[in-house]
């Protein structure tokens, strides 16, 4: 009886993982046969299982033991409050396929709450990539407010901002930061903060119940350097400091200690919001990330995480 409840619990993970492969990461059944190495028959028949046996609808909707067990690891590893390992596709570089559907399921389980939050959301390709996930909402006891500067270096809206994206959305009331990213100087900052409409946002976003955050790296085609808030020059300083990677423009080094000086002298951004009083979920993957997301994890910049299995191996590694 045991080997029997094994064998159907098994092959309901082998159909969760198929259905993954090809709903969510769009392999054909030929190259999810050779993936998992089995007939292609065979796939065939796990991904019409996954639907028929209710695993499959718009997300996947069945734990992978691997990914429950990795989560747990993390939880102890880190103290967590909150873990989410998603499959990995082996064959695929993407660095927000899984986890921006995942992230966009825990940012709908927020915006169902009927009491009110403040939901503050910070910046860059993974995020925007779960924000457009969501299902459209109509939550206007709800405050979103941005993390992060909304302006790019020459003077556009920033590409990666998606404050607006989420209000338009889900019809919460939305409170950007109209700011650049990074100041062109500390004075500056210091000048900007200290508006009104400025500081009235900066103090919602201390008070936010949940945040959700991406997590850059800082090598040489590192997000804020690709999308011209850094310079060449302030990047290769930036990592002879010791800089591992950085939390909407905050920069650390690899034990998760904010580096002191250069850009983070000029960085417009809110203050991470209190981890103690609420959830910072940070959604982010991928084996260039892993020492900046080990580093945020072991000084809490952030106390929850949405990756996938690969990088969980890398962080327990």
């Amino acid at each position: 009886m045991a080997a029997r409840q094994d064998n159907s619990a098994t092959r309901l993970d082998d159909a969760a993982r198929a259905g993954w492969l090809y709903y969510v990461a769009g392999n054909t059944q030929e190259e999810i046969a050779a993936k998992m190495g089995i007939s292609r028959q065979s796939a065939q028949r796990l991904v019409s299982l996954s639907v028929s046996e209710g695993l499959i609808k718009v997300r996947l909707d069945h734990p992978i033991g691997h990914c429950l067990d990795l989560a747990e690891r993390l939880r102890a590893r880190f103290a967590l409050d909150h873990c989410e390992i998603v499959p990995s596709d082996p064959a695929s570089a993407s660095t927000t396929i899984g986890i921006a559907e995942a992230g966009a399921a825990e940012i709908e389980r927020t915006l169902r709450l009927s009491e009110p939050q403040i939901i503050a959301i910070g910046t860059g390709r993974t995020l925007k990539a779960a924000v457009e996930q969501l299902q459209p909402m109509e939550c206007p006891h709800h405050k979103v407010v941005s993390l992060t500067g909304n302006i790019a270096p020459d003077g556009s809206a920033a590409f990666y901002n998606v404050i607006f994206n989420v209000a338009d959305t889900v019809k919460a009331r939305s409170f950007p930061m109209p700011l650049p990213v990074i100041a062109s100087s500390a004075r500056e900052r210091e000048l900007l903060h200290a508006q009104p409409m400025i500081r009235s946002t900066l103090e919602l976003a201390a008070r936010a119940n949940i945040s959700f955050v991406g997590i850059g790296h800082l090598g040489s085609d590192a997000p804020l350097l690709l999308d011209g808030f850094l310079t060449e020059a302030e990047q290769k300083a930036l990592q002879k400091a010791g800089a591992v990677g950085e939390i909407c423009g905050w920069c650390f080094d690899a034990q998760g200690r904010l580096i002191e000086g250069l850009i983070n002298d000029r960085v417009a951004s809110a203050p991470l919001p209190s981890r103690e009083t609420g959830r910072v979920i940070a959604i982010a993957m991928g084996e260039r990330k892993a020492p900046a997301i080990r580093a945020a994890l072991q000084r809490r910049l952030a106390n929850g995480l949405i990756t996938d299995e690969r990088t969980a191996q890398l962080l327990l590694a």
